[in-house]
């Protein structure tokens, strides 16, 4: 299946000190590309994987379900793990909620944990009706593109699927049973006006994960990555990675 013009995963080998990056759900790689190669271009190794489904057509994605999404990220985290001292995930959106669980499940082989406008809590009405939806509807409009910056646009499908959408529940579900397991510093940051996730999942974080750290973001919608706010989440991640890291950066 052709790609995206823009949708290609992204990879850079450099210091001992990686960072696995996860996008979201009907996004690509594009959304987090400028984040990616910030912390590159301060010594970091990165990876930026395509998650199964995306970056294509949306109906290829209705062949997908969150663990064919999951087994990917898990892939790219043994890669960097096999090649860094010391590995840090974040992650946008649903792909903040993969980064959550790659922490619940590796526990002190993460090194620490930040994520953008995270997405836990099943809170949108319409996914309640999914798993009965995907019976009769294929798609319905999209939830992409939440930017407050003129001119700027996410490469997102325009269209949800909706029986990959169907599977939401059941990572939500896991994520929140076991967030006690995120012991491993917590990095959040919080759009305060976000048209896509709720504020239920960063309350459902800051009560469950006592030792987060909230940022809010104040000039940015959704895709905070590529919006106003995107230099201080670049800025504020790199401090997090140099204050809880082991070993230096590359270029420290």
């Amino acid at each position: 299946m052709p790609l995206m013009p823009g949708a290609e995963p992204y990879h850079h080998d450099a210091g001992p000190v990686g960072v696995l990056l996860c996008h979201g759900f009907t996004g690509t790689p594009q959304s987090l590309r400028p984040w990616a190669e910030y912390l590159a271009g301060h010594g970091l190794s990165v990876s930026l994987p395509r998650q199964p489904g995306h970056g294509t057509r949306w109906q290829e994605m209705n062949r997908t379900r969150w663990e064919d999404w999951y087994a990917e990220v898990e892939k790219a985290f043994a890669d960097l793990q096999g090649r860094c001292a010391e590995v840090f995930v974040a992650g946008l959106s649903l792909g903040g909620c993969l980064a959550l669980r790659l922490a619940e499940v590796h526990g002190a082989a993460i090194r620490g944990v930040m994520v953008v406008n995270p997405s836990i809590a099943l809170d949108v009405p319409l996914l309640r009706l999914a798993p009965l939806l995907k019976w009769f509807v294929a798609s319905v409009p999209g939830v992409a593109n939440d930017v407050k910056k003129p001119g700027v646009t996410e490469l997102a499908y325009t269209r949800t699927p909706v029986k990959a959408a169907a599977s939401l529940p059941g990572l939500w579900s896991l994520v929140q049973a076991d967030l006690a397991k995120v012991t491993q510093p917590l990095l959040v940051f919080h759009s305060t006006e976000d048209h896509v996730v709720k504020p239920t999942s960063v309350a459902i974080i800051r009560a469950k994960v006592p030792q987060a750290t909230i940022e809010e973001l104040t000039d940015s919608y959704h895709v905070a990555t590529l919006d106003n706010d995107a230099d201080r989440i670049f800025a504020g991640s790199l401090d997090f990675i140099r204050t809880h890291a082991s070993v230096p950066l590359q270029r420290d």
